[in-house]
């Protein structure tokens, strides 16, 4: 497989929803063009962020289509959505989204075995798996959090990576070491890994990982982009970054993604923090007050790093 997925960073996009808790496409263009401007690499268009436990199938292949078309031409676009345990129910979940133009079709992790399923019940389910699904496009793998956390060993990442199909991995271990291992284990394969935590990421790019997805990218995209262009050349600069964005995310222990929603309303793009996957009547005021100071606090300690950005005048990895 000559495909490949660029470096940097990929949002997990955040899904809006009318009053009436049907998808914004408005919002959602006016998303589009944010992440894009804040300078993404790529957008991951439907995700648990994007609340696809809580979509339906229709729903799903819509929104990735969406994001597919607005974002064409300027980042590629990657999508999941195989929410079922049903192994039927996901091959026709998988082709759909593979059908909608996407860069790239993400196979969740915890839904090719059950909690207390082995290693070789993962792998013969996703060999089984493989030959539902086009060959002709790029895989990945997500280390999804819902509805229980499944890690990939980097014996079976290895395995995943030399059938030529996977390119990349969004890795939630939120672990050095088992980063680390799993590197290790893909390096020269052309399977990359992508970190989905703040603390951690700083450390894994001085490691070779090859960029961030994670929830953050919805609050600050543009300080990762910085981060992830200049932390070998300012590493000063980029250790101070990295200690702020490893505070500032703390703010996922929150209501999220109702909090993401809220920031994106202080940045004029959503209209309203409604979610399906959270109750959004229990964000207290607190909590608002909250993303208000870490909105303020981002603007505040932008204003640097965004001089540097545009002294770089558009670097592309």
């Amino acid at each position: 497989m000559k495909k490949q997925i660029s470096a940097g960073v990929w949002p997990t996009m955040v899904t809006p929803f009318t009053t009436s808790n049907e998808i914004d496409y408005h919002a959602l263009e006016r998303a589009i063009e944010w992440y894009i401007q804040n300078g993404v690499d790529g957008l991951f268009a439907v995700c648990q962020s994007s609340e696809m436990f809580f979509l339906s199938l229709e729903e799903r292949v819509k929104l990735a289509a969406f994001v597919k078309e607005k974002a064409a031409g300027r980042v590629p676009v990657i999508a999941s959505g195989h929410i079922s345990d049903r192994y039927e129910d996901q091959v026709t979940e998988l082709n759909a989204m593979a059908a909608t133009g996407i860069d790239a079709l993400v196979l969740i992790t915890n839904r090719l075995a059950r909690q207390d399923e082995s290693d070789e019940v993962w792998k013969t389910n996703l060999e089984k798996l493989l030959n539902e699904i086009p060959e002709d496009i790029a895989l990945g793998l997500y280390e999804c959090p819902f509805p229980y956390k499944r890690l990939i060993s980097p014996e079976l990442l290895k395995w995943c990576a030399d059938t030529g199909r996977f390119l990349f991995l969004k890795d939630t271990s939120c672990d050095l070491d088992k980063m680390k291992a799993k590197m290790e284990a893909v390096q020269g394969t052309g399977l990359n890994i992508y970190n989905a935590n703040s603390a951690t990421l700083l450390e894994t790019m001085k490691l070779g990982i090859t960029g961030y997805s994670g929830v953050m990218a919805n609050f600050h995209p543009d300080l990762y982009v910085w981060l992830m262009r200049n932390w070998s050349d300012k590493p000063e600069e980029a250790d101070e970054l990295s200690n702020f964005l490893s505070i500032a995310s703390l703010i996922e222990k929150q209501l999220y993604p109702v909090n993401a929603k809220y920031y994106l309303m202080l940045e004029g793009i959503f209209t309203n923090y409604n979610c399906r996957s959270k109750n959004h009547l229990e964000f207290t005021a607190t909590n608002r007050l909250e993303v208000e100071q870490l909105y303020r606090l981002t603007k505040a300690y932008a204003k640097p790093s965004a001089a540097v950005k545009r002294a770089d005048d558009g670097i592309s990895l």
